[in-house]
C-alpha cells in the first residue's frame, strides 16, 4: 500500500469510529477529516474547494433555504392545523391520512420539520380520541424516511450519491429517475407498518405531555441531520401572499428541474435568490435556514470520498469483493451492496454511507460488466432505510423522546420493516433499473 493509501486508511478509520462512539458532533468530525487529508497532502486545495462547491451541496442550501421561506410564511402550520381538523373529524383514519400525506411531503421537502411540526399533533389528537399516541408516532418518522426515498431531492443521501457517482464518471440521475422504485418501496413499508406496527408497539392510554413543538434534540449520528430542530419550533402565522410565492417558486424549481430546463443545483439556487429579491424571505433570514451544520458534514465526508477514489482504495475494496464473490450473479451482487448498505446505515450517518458504498457499487457494476445504475440506487434507498434503530435518523429521535418509547420499539417495527423495503426495493430496482 502506498503512503497515501495509509493515510487515508487511519483517517478513514478514525472517522467511523468517532461516528460510532459518538461523543463528538458529526459535522466537526468531518470536517477534521477532512483538514488532515489536506494537511498530508492525500488530496489537494483544488479537490477540497470542490467539495465544499459540489452540486449537492448548492442544491441542498438552496432547498434548506426555500424550505424556510415555506415554514416563515406559516404555510406548513396552516396545512398542519387543516390536517388536525380532518383527524378530530374521521378519528384514526385521519390520523393515518395525516401520516401519509407527511410522507409525500417529504419527497420534496426536508422531513425534519414535517415530522416537528406533525408529531405533536398526531399525539394530541390520538390522546383526544381515547388512543395511544406510541402506535401512530413511529410509523410517522418511517413514512416521512420512504418519502424522501421518492425523488432525488427528497433526502441529501439522493443528492450525495448522485454527486459521488458523477465523480466516479457516472451521468447523473434526472429528479423522478428513481421515483418508481421509491414508491413501490413507500408503499410496501406503508402498508406493512399500517397492518402490523399496532402490534407491535406496546400502547398507552395517553402520553399526558403537553402540545410543545419543543421537544429538541442534537444526536451525534441523526443521518447527517445533526442541527436542532428549533428553527421550526414556534408556531408562525399565516401570512397568505408569502405562503403562495414561496410554494410557486418551490413548484416552479422542482417543474424546471423536472422537464431539465436546468439541473435540480441551478434551478433551487436561482429559486432561494428569487425569494430574497422579491422580500418573500431576508437574507438574514435566509442564512439561518441554511442548516451550515449539516451541510458541512456533507461537505467533510465529500472530501473523504474524493480520497478513496484517488488513492486507489474503492477500487481495491471493489477488487477484493470481487475476489470473494469471483463470478456471482449480478442479482446476488446487487442484494449484497443492498444488505451491506442497510447495516452502515443503521450505525453510520447516511452522508458517510453515501461516501463510502457509491465508489464501491460503481466499481463493482464495471467488474462484474453491468450498469452501475441498479447498483447507484441500491445505495439511495438502502441509505436511508434506518429503521431498526431510535438514532438511525432525526426524525427517529425526534418521536422516540415524544413518545418515550424504548430502543426494543425501534426493533420490532424496523427490523421486519428493513426485511420488507429490502425485498421489494431489489425487484423494483431490476424492473426499472435491468442490468
Amino acid at each position: 500500500m502506498t503512503a497515501s493509501q495509509i493515510l487515508t486508511l487511519l483517517v478513514l478509520g478514525g472517522v467511523v469510529a468517532a461516528l460510532i462512539w459518538d461523543r463528538a458532533r458529526s459535522d466537526v468530525v468531518a470536517l477534521t477529516g477532512a483538514a488532515l487529508l489536506l494537511i498530508t497532502g492525500v488530496v489537494r486545495p483544488i479537490e477540497v474547494q470542490s467539495a465544499f462547491a459540489s452540486p449537492a451541496i448548492i442544491a441542498l442550501a438552496s432547498l434548506f433555504v426555500i424550505a424556510y421561506a415555506m415554514e416563515l410564511s406559516g404555510l406548513l402550520d396552516a396545512a398542519i392545523e387543516r390536517l388536525k381538523r380532518l383527524c378530530q373529524r374521521i378519528g384514526r383514519a385521519g390520523l393515518w391520512v395525516m401520516i401519509g400525506l407527511c410522507g409525500a411531503a417529504s419527497a420534496f421537502l426536508n422531513n425534519t420539520p414535517i415530522v416537528v411540526l406533525a408529531a405533536p399533533v398526531v399525539r394530541d389528537v390520538a390522546d383526544s380520541l381515547g388512543m395511544s399516541a406510541k402506535r401512530f408516532l413511529i410509523p410517522l418518522s418511517y413514512a416521512a424516511v420512504l418519502g424522501g426515498c421518492c425523488t432525488l431531492i427528497g433526502t441529501s443521501t439522493n443528492l450525495l450519491v448522485n454527486d459521488m457517482a458523477s465523480v466516479a464518471g457516472q451521468p447523473r440521475f434526472t429528479l423522478f429517475e428513481i421515483t418508481p422504485v421509491g414508491v413501490l418501496v413507500a408503499l410496501a413499508g406503508g402498508l406493512y407498518l399500517l397492518l402490523f406496527s399496532r402490534y407491535l408497539v406496546r400502547g398507552e392510554a395517553s402520553l399526558g405531555a403537553p402540545a410543545d413543538k419543543s421537544d429538541d434534540q442534537e444526536p451525534g449520528l441523526a443521518g447527517g441531520q445533526i442541527g436542532t430542530a428549533l428553527a421550526f419550533a414556534k408556531e408562525k402565522p399565516l401570512r397568505p401572499v408569502k405562503a403562495v410565492a414561496s410554494l410557486l417558486v418551490f413548484v416552479s424549481v422542482v417543474a424546471a428541474a423536472a422537464w431539465g430546463v436546468a439541473p435540480i443545483a441551478a434551478t433551487a439556487f436561482a429559486g432561494a435568490v428569487l425569494l430574497i429579491v422579491l422580500r418573500v424571505i431576508t437574507a438574514d433570514e435566509a442564512y439561518q435556514g441554511l442548516r451550515p451544520d449539516v451541510l458541512m458534514l456533507i461537505a467533510g465526508m465529500v472530501v473523504l470520498g474524493i480520497a478513496l477514489e484517488e488513492t486507489g482504495l474503492a477500487k481495491a475494496a471493489t477488487d477484493l469483493l470481487i475476489g470473494s464473490l469471483d463470478g456471482v450473479n449480478p442479482l446476488i451482487a446487487l442484494i449484497v451492496i443492498y444488505g451491506a448498505t442497510l447495516f452502515a446505515t443503521e450505525i453510520l450517518s447516511n452522508a458517510t454511507v453515501a461516501v463510502l458504498f457509491t465508489p464501491i457499487a460503481v466499481s463493482f457494476a464495471e467488474a462484474l460488466s453491468v450498469s452501475p445504475r441498479p447498483f447507484l440506487v441500491a445505495v439511495m434507498i438502502a441509505g436511508s432505510a434506518a429503521f431498526a434503530t431510535p438514532f438511525g435518523y432525526q426524525t427517529n429521535v425526534i418521536v422516540y423522546r415524544m413518545g418515550r418509547y424504548n430502543y426494543m420499539d425501534f426493533v420490532r417495527v424496523g427490523i421486519p420493516l428493513n426485511l420488507v423495503t429490502w425485498v421489494v426495493a431489489v425487484f423494483a430496482i431490476q424492473a426499472f433499473f435491468p442490468f
